[in-house]
């Protein structure tokens, strides 16, 4: 049975959606039919060099009928095996490749705060040279895993787009909020830079799909609040006062759980309190305290003779007398009661 399997080669049903799959035997025994789909192509390989490459059918392994495999023939099994390694090499658009992880630390412009960047989403990946992929990748990747190539492929986008995105914002092209509207420019960024380097290597990044750039929960929590405070810093033009709001903020959810689980709890509460005093009862100018004006009833410093604003005299001052009657004439009065004689009060 062993034997019958050998017999015929192609990939199984199970890899048909694999980029890369590898025929786990080197020595591929002679007249053996290699069945190639028509989406695929198949390459020998020996010493790191391709041999040869059968397209799209059903071939018959024959040195007679493919003179290039005389080279594979071991003859120390009686010439009746070749000895190379066989890959089929899908030529079709593979989607669905998943990447993702950390990109930088890196500084806000805006906030000035260092936060950390991330990155998910898909990628599409196709090959554009069967032969520099096999050669290219011989010993830098293990190619008898399945996913060995889109591994590879994808921590090498993660690398360009480290950089595209990083050096974005560092020039101020791209905020740090609000990335997602950007998405169109990262991309391409990103694929003419990925892709010069998958050049060498027979690969190309055909597209990218369903990708984000996030930052890390904490710091975009820490913006959000940070972007939250400087706002209300400019409504209320002080800093003190919003202070004060924020701490009373808290002295009420205290008090609402009695003092328990709240963040600043009873001395929150003391001190939103007290910021409210000084910061909101306080008054800006003290006022002068004693004696109104009978005229204007503007306060007068005590003893004051004459009123400070409008120069009436002040209730409670020595008392003037008619000269005619000797009758004490009232504050103001211009004529005297008693005789009716004018009087000289000022």
């Amino acid at each position: 049975m062993a034997w019958f399997e050998r017999e015929f080669i192609a990939v199984p049903e199970d890899r048909k959606s694999q980029l890369l799959y590898k025929w786990p035997d080197l020595n591929i025994r002679r007249f053996s039919r290699v069945n190639v789909n028509a989406d695929e192509i198949a390459l020998f390989v020996k010493s790191g060099r391709v041999v040869t490459a059968l397209g799209p059918g059903r071939h018959r392994l024959d040195a007679e009928a493919l003179p290039v495999l005389s080279s594979l023939i071991d003859s120390l099994t009686g010439s009746n095996y070749y000895r190379a390694e066989l890959y089929f090499v899908s030529t079709r658009e593979l989607p669905g490749n998943r990447f993702g992880g950390r990109l930088a630390d890196i500084a806000d412009p805006v906030s000035e705060q260092v936060v950390t960047l991330r990155a998910f989403g898909e990628y599409s990946l196709c090959v554009r040279d069967p032969a520099e992929l096999i050669t290219s990748l011989v010993g830098t990747a293990d190619l008898s895993r399945a996913d060995a190539v889109q591994s590879w492929s994808a921590d090498l986008l993660l690398k360009s787009m480290k950089v595209i995105v990083t050096q974005g914002i560092s020039r101020g092209d791209w905020p740090v909020l609000g990335l997602s509207a950007a998405v169109e420019p990262i991309e391409a960024a990103v694929l003419r830079q990925t892709n010069l380097v998958l050049y060498e290597y027979g690969l190309r990044i055909g597209r990218m799909g369903n990708f984000d750039i996030t930052l890390a929960p904490e710091d975009a929590d820490r913006l959000k609040r940070l972007a939250k405070d400087l706002t209300y810093i400019r409504l209320t033009g002080d800093f003190g006062r919003y202070a004060a709001g924020e701490l009373a903020l808290g002295a009420g959810q205290g008090l609402a759980h009695g003092g328990h689980g709240g963040d600043g709890g009873f001395l929150g509460a003391a001190l939103g309190l007290n910021a409210i005093q000084q910061n909101v009862a306080r008054p800006a100018v003290a006022e002068p305290t004693g004696t109104p004006c009978p005229r204007c009833h503007c306060a007068n410093p005590s003893g004051a003779r004459f009123c400070m604003h409008c120069g009436t005299e002040m209730t409670g001052a020595q008392p003037h007398h008619c000269a005619d009657c000797g009758a004490e004439l009232a504050p103001g009065a211009k004529f005297c009661t008693g005789c009716g004689a004018p009087t000289a009060q000022p």
